[in-house]
Parts: C-alpha cells; sequence; structure tokens
C-alpha cells in the first residue's frame, strides 16, 4: 500500500467517523435539549439537526 491510498484511507475514515459522531450528537441534542414548541427552525426538527450534526462532525474530523 503506497503513502497516497493511506493517506486516502485515513481521510476517508475520519470523515465517516465525523459524519456519524456528528449525527449521533446532533440527534441527542434534538432528543434532550431541543425546543418542544416547534417554533424552533432548526431545534424542532430531528432530520435537520441531525444533518447539522453530520455536517460540523464531517468539517471537524475531516482536516
Amino acid at each position: 500500500m503506497n503513502l497516497k491510498s493511506r493517506i486516502k484511507k485515513i481521510f476517508t475514515l475520519r470523515l465517516l467517523a465525523g459524519l456519524l459522531i456528528g449525527g449521533v450528537l446532533g440527534f441527542a441534542y434534538y432528543h434532550f435539549i431541543g425546543c418542544n414548541s416547534g417554533g424552533c427552525a432548526i431545534t424542532s426538527n430531528p432530520y435537520r439537526m441531525t444533518g447539522y450534526g453530520m455536517l460540523f462532525g464531517g468539517l471537524l474530523l475531516s482536516k
């Protein structure tokens, strides 16, 4: 295995881990802290909050 393919594999694994961890934390934020009234645009929807968590987790671990 050459260096370039190793780096690509590590980058891919870190990105996937970031997406997974971010998604779980985003859903946990919705579940435990989210908006009860439904008036909050981001935190009142579990899909949206999970997506934002995945976005931020992927960005944080992709470097």
